[in-house]
Formats: structure tokens, sequence, C-alpha cells
């Protein structure tokens, strides 16, 4: 019998996959740029659940992989390469190198000084990508081509990109999950709680953590990918650290360590700030209450709210 977790998932994932059928009805293109949004924004904050809701490191340097994923695919297009298969290599190639470097010497800090050595390194990254002038610089890049599948236009906008984009959610909430219940996730959950009994019973914590942390990394670059194919656009403000902040509220609104956590936080983030920002200018003087109001209730994360905590228990 499927516990109540993966009933929730089961409505999500359906929900998703009928919104193409129903939006044409209803306004189809603006709504169908919201929910890649919220989409996009989950699939980054799945990955960093990964590293925070499992394993304990705190980063405030994750949303600089977003942005070293979309300036690697950017790159390519402006250097001739289309086909969407090879630049998703290129981005897994290029954020996996960078993740391997700086995780190798942060993982050699833990607690606050993890997390300000990430912040450091997100802003040397950030900082760099201000500094790639051909593309752009400050201002960012807008590309004037999308990348392709074999020829093909189906991964450029509308319903093609919007079933990418779902069945990319789909594969990093059904890998992250795997992941979890494997011995490798039992591991990371162990040191987490008690890195030094982990270590006694003979296991590397800072090898598991840093295998951890770069295919978190590597998940958030393949969001950065998709981000260039939705977007048509890629800037430097991708990488700041207050994008990392954004994802972290992301994941505890939602609910740490969670299946369906990062999605429901994620698309109540997006059409929260979607609502009030239609209604008021100064729309973040009542999303910070809220945000207050949510965590005070549901200390949880939205999860609790429609998980019982026994069933979130299975996965810690």
């Amino acid at each position: 019998m499927m516990d109540r977790s993966m009933i929730v998932a089961a409505v999500i994932f359906g929900l998703l996959l009928a919104m193409p059928f129903v939006l044409p009805l209803v306004g189809g293109a603006y709504l169908t740029g919201l929910l890649i949004k919220a989409m996009l924004l989950a699939i980054a904050a799945i990955s960093l659940d990964l590293l925070i809701g499992h394993g304990g490191m705190i980063s405030l340097g994750h949303a600089a992989f977003v942005g070293v994923g979309a300036y690697a695919a950017a790159i390519g297009l402006e250097n001739g390469v289309e086909n969407i298969l090879v630049l998703l290599v290129i981005t897994l190639v290029v954020t996996g190198t960078v993740a391997l470097i700086t995780g190798s010497l942060a993982l050699r800090t833990s607690g606050v000084y993890f997390l300000m050595i990430t912040l450091a390194f997100g802003q040397m990254i950030y900082f760099t990508l201000t500094s790639l002038a051909a593309y752009g610089g400050d201002d960012g890049l807008t590309l004037w081509s999308l990348a392709t599948l074999f020829g093909s236009d189906i991964v450029q906008g509308g319903s093609g990109l919007y079933f990418v984009v779902l069945g990319t959610l789909l594969a990093t909430w059904w890998g992250v999950y795997r992941i979890s219940l494997s011995r490798f996730g039992r591991v990371l959950r162990a040191a987490r709680d008690n890195p030094g009994r982990a270590e006694v019973m003979g296991y590397s914590v800072t090898r598991y953590r840093l295998i951890a942390y770069v295919i978190a990394a590597m998940i958030a670059g393949v969001s950065g990918l998709l981000l260039v194919q939705h977007a048509e656009f890629v800037s430097p403000a991708l990488a700041t650290w207050q994008r990392s902040g954004d994802l972290i509220v992301v994941i505890v609104l939602g609910g740490l360590g969670s299946r369906n956590g990062a999605i429901l936080g994620a698309f109540f983030i997006v059409i929260v700030e979607e609502v009030l920002g239609g209604f008021f200018h100064e729309w973040r003087l009542i999303y910070g209450p809220l945000l207050v109001v949510m965590v005070l209730f549901a200390k949880g994360g939205l999860s609790d709210l429609l998980m019982p905590k026994a069933a979130r228990e299975q996965l810690s």
C-alpha cells in the first residue's frame, strides 16, 4: 500500500501532466511559463535538499551551480553547439568539475564554517561570471538561438519544453528518492546525525558528503541549462547568494528531507509571489509575515500538513 507521501506525489505529477491540456482553455502561454518557472525552482531545490535535508550540509553557494550550468549551456550555444544532449553533457561535466574542486576544499570544514566557505566559493563564481565580458558581463547575455533535439525545435518552448522540464523534475524527484533509500543515503543521514559514529563504523564521511555535493551540483546545473531554454537569457544574478537563500527558504517551507517538500515549497513561493505581486507593488511586506506564519504553524513545512510525521520519519 502506498503511503500518503506517494499519493501526494502522484497527485502533484498527475496534475502537472494534465496541465498542458487544460491551460489552453484558460490562457495557456503565461500559465505554462509560470509552471515551468516553478518546476525549475523545484529541481534546484530538490538538489539542495539532498545536501541539507539528507546530508546536514547547509550551503549558501548552491545557486552558483545553477549559474555555472546556465553559462556552460549559453557559451556552448554561442560557439555553435546546438544539440541539447551535447549541452547536457557539457553542463554535467563543468558543474561536476567545479563542485569536485570546491567541495574537496569546503568539506574540510563543517557547520557554520562550511556555510561560510560555500558562500565564499559562490561569490567567487558570481564575480567570475560577471567578468565574462565576451558573454555580457554584468548585463547578462541574450541568446538569439536555442538548443535543439536532433534538429527539432521541440525543446525551445511551449508544451515541448514543458514536458522536458516535467520529465526532468520527475527524474530528479525519483533519483533523489532512490538515493535516500539506498545504502548511500542511509550512510549520508548517519553522517548528518553522528559523523563520529559513522567514521568509527568504517565509512568515509568526507567521501560520501563529497559525492552528494557533486550530485547536487550537477542536478542544479541541469536546472540552469533548462532555465536558459526557458528564459532565452542568462545573467550572473543566477549565482548570487540571495538565490541560494531563496532555495533554502523553499526547502524549509516545504519540509526538509521530505519527498515532496521541495516541490510544494517551490510552487507555493512562485504562486504566492505572482499573486501578491499582481495586487501590491510592495508585496514583500505581506510575503515576509506570511512566511513567518507558515514556519510557526507548520514547523515540518507544507509536507507536514499533507503527510503525517510517521511517514516522513521512514526516510530519516
